[in-house]
């Protein structure tokens, strides 16, 4: 398979207009996609799924991360009509431009505000007002506590009461929660499955937002059942759980080449990571994955396969996405797809650190947050959010990944999936803080 790059708009154009994409890409004219707007953009979503108790119909592929007009235009023209954005991640008004010339009540809105148990109602209120003014919308759909950390989260009162006056003044439609997973070292010990089976028990909730994929299926099924039971929304996101093995060689040989302040013991994880990426390299020529497209099609048609999921956020950075993503709307999994999908998990599942496991983290003698660290290199490696990932990871108040250069490797001896993790969380502060 040829490798891809990310397409950019003028090239988008061109090649729509001379139909070269497999899907069928044929627009009536180039110049209105030029203009940042065309109506008559062929790409279609076929496949439009009840979101819970929310009774909206919402497309089966859903728009997660976006950072320009013209793209996220060309998203809504194909029949997106799920937008999932947060206070924090500063491209709300983004989407309150694209959605200007378009019908409001066709389009389900979802935004996210951190919470802070000594916010106030009125507190609450301004943040949530302004999530409006920069959406440039009279009402929101969906408003989510944002990665809900743990139970007690669920029930701050200046939150609610917040909440309560917007739906009250038809500001606001229903209440969510989002979860990446939570830190494991508190006691009760919490985990994102914990987080949800809470909210949904406490009634208020009508959405959820959850990290769930072929590879951590596990962490997710039990939510799913109750979400079903309880008519919630189910929302995906981290369905792709796919990291590129060659940059993961790459790096492992450069930090071990710098060899700055690197522990025997990380070095030797190193040296199995970088034996495991060799033993990949068949498996890849076998199914010609070089680019990986087709293992991160075939995760989203796993997930699609579920039917008591409403919705799968994927992040539509490029033009590519969008001719990738797209025409996965309506289709479910194939005999060659599963067939690819249990040799990666047999294969190459060992280079994934499981979203929202946390198994781990109770092992660790210096607080290390596995979890948390290990997405923020998920956002750099696989999602292309390199600075944002880098600003996360100098936030944390936490020790570092740093510690665990000069550690025994606790973690690795408890990780049921038999991931090097000590290997991979040295690199991801390498790269998290020198890139």
């Amino acid at each position: 398979m040829i490798k891809t790059r990310a397409m950019n708009r003028r090239e988008f154009v061109k090649a729509s207009a001379f139909g070269v994409f497999g899907t069928g890409i044929l627009l009536k004219s180039a110049l209105a996609f030029e203009n940042d707007y065309q109506p008559e953009l062929q790409l279609k979503i076929k496949e439009y799924r009840t979101l819970g108790r929310t009774g909206f119909k919402v497309s089966d592929i859903s728009c997660g991360i976006y950072r320009d007009i013209g793209l996220l235009n060309a998203v809504l023209d194909t029949g997106v009509n799920y937008i999932d954005t947060a206070e924090s991640y500063g491209n709300e008004h983004i989407l309150g431009q694209a959605i200007q010339n378009r019908n409001r009540k066709s389009l389900f809105i979802t935004t996210k505000l951190l919470i802070r148990k000594d916010v106030s109602k009125q507190g609450f209120l301004k943040r949530a007002k302004k999530c409006l003014e920069r959406l440039n919308t009279d009402y929101i759909d969906c408003m989510m506590i944002h990665s809900c950390p743990d139970v007690e989260t669920l029930k701050t009162e200046g939150f609610h009461a917040a909440m309560t006056e917007l739906k009250a003044q038809g500001r606001l439609r229903f209440l969510g929660v989002s979860n990446h997973g939570v830190s494991r070292r508190t006691e009760p010990k919490v985990s994102m499955e914990k987080v949800f089976l809470a909210a949904a028990e406490d009634g208020r909730f009508d959405v959820f937002l959850m990290a769930y994929n072929f590879l951590n299926e596990n962490n997710g099924a039990k939510v799913l059942r109750v979400c079903k039971e309880k008519n919630i929304g189910a929302t995906l996101m981290k369905v792709n759980p796919v990291l590129l093995y060659q940059r993961i060689k790459e790096n492992a040989e450069r930090l071990e080449k710098e060899g700055k302040d690197i522990d025997e013991g990380v070095i030797a994880s190193l040296n199995r990571l970088k034996g495991r990426t060799d033993e990949i390299q068949p498996f890849v020529k076998k199914y010609n994955l070089e680019n990986q497209s087709e293992i991160r099609k075939a995760s989203i048609k796993w997930a699609l396969n579920n039917p008591d999921i409403s919705t799968v956020c994927c992040r539509f950075q490029n033009y590519t996405h969008l001719e990738e993503y797209v025409p996965l709307s309506g289709t479910r999994l194939t005999a060659m797809d599963a067939r690819i999908l249990a040799a990666y998990n047999k294969d190459c599942g060992y280079t994934y650190c499981r979203h929202a496991c946390g198994e781990c983290e109770p092992e660790c003698p210096e607080n290390v947050p596995v979890n948390t660290i290990m997405r923020f290199n998920h956002y750099f490696v696989a999602q292309g959010r390199e600075k944002e990932a880098m600003l996360k990871y100098a936030a944390l108040k936490t020790p570092k990944a740093a510690r665990c250069k000069q550690c025994s490797g606790h973690c690795e001896t408890v990780c049921p999936y038999g991931v090097p993790i000590q290997g991979l969380l040295a690199l991801a502060h390498n790269r998290l803080t020198h890139s």
